[in-house]
């Protein structure tokens, strides 16, 4: 199953006090992007993040999984938490690099 439009919407708009949210569709899934950086593929309308030591902590108690076939297994990100979802995605952004074809 893919991912729905309305799924997608509501993930762009809990991370819109972060700054400039945007999605690309990959094959009925999807990339989110937090002022050009990749933070979460979303795969069957569940959001996925990289494992990463930097919310490690914070994600302590987070089921886990891969996003599709052939991927690294990652954090589940549950929106449930708004203040929890915003702490880790903004620890992620701090980390990850910006694409390198250099969009930002």
């Amino acid at each position: 199953m893919a991912c729905t439009s309305e799924f997608i919407e509501f993930v762009c708009n809990e991370l819109s006090p972060l700054g400039g949210v945007r999605s690309r569709k990959m094959m009925g899934d999807y990339i989110i992007y937090l002022n050009g950086k990749c933070v979460i593929t979303a795969c069957d309308n569940i959001a996925f993040v990289k494992k990463l030591p930097c919310i490690a902590d914070l994600m302590a108690d987070a089921e886990t999984g891969c996003a599709y076939k052939g991927a690294k297994e990652g954090y589940i990100l549950d929106f449930r938490d708004r203040h929890k979802t915003i702490k880790v995605i903004s620890a992620l952004w701090e980390e990850l690099p910006f694409p390198k074809s250099g969009k930002k």
